[in-house]
């Protein structure tokens, strides 16, 4: 499985349209994502956007789940208004449903964000809250069938 966006490359940086809006130039758009490869015997997706960042500790940007095995792609900002049919938006570390965009400390480096999406054999029952990046892979630990990840950076000067 691969993923890719047009809204950063895997190891470039992450555009400031997709942070937060406390941030100079933020909008809070979600980043575009293009999915291809799925594995047979797929019934759902998964995406997870974590700042990887050592004193961040592993901060949860955005979860989405049962997202449909044949959404290629999911566009620019469609998070809250346009995800695929039948996709839930889990609550961010931030304590909002949907995306929240980096908002780092200004001054603390460039942080590294890891955007997933998982290819899951079996949709798992999640309640709509917040979930640590921990409690997410225990609950999808057995049902992983394929992970797809690239890797922007974003720094608040």
């Amino acid at each position: 499985m691969n993923i890719s966006s047009s809204s950063f490359k895997d190891g470039g940086g992450i555009p400031p349209k997709h942070a937060m809006k406390a941030i100079p130039g933020g909008m809070n758009l979600s980043p575009q994502l293009s999915i291809s490869g799925v594995p047979a015997g797929t019934t759902s997706l998964a995406i997870c956007f974590v700042d990887r960042y050592p004193p961040a500790r592993n901060w949860v940007h955005w979860l989405a789940v049962n997202i449909p095995p044949g959404a290629t792609s999911i566009a620019e900002g469609a998070s809250g208004s346009a995800m695929p049919a039948g996709s839930i938006e889990l609550v961010n570390t931030f304590g909002k449903k949907g995306y929240g965009g980096p908002q780092p400390p200004r001054g603390s480096g460039v942080h590294p964000y890891e955007l997933a999406v998982y290819a899951l054999s079996d949709a798992p029952g999640f309640a709509v809250r917040e979930y640590s990046e921990a409690e997410f892979l225990e609950l999808i630990r057995n049902k992983v069938l394929a992970k797809a990840k690239i890797t922007g950076g974003f720094e608040y000067k």
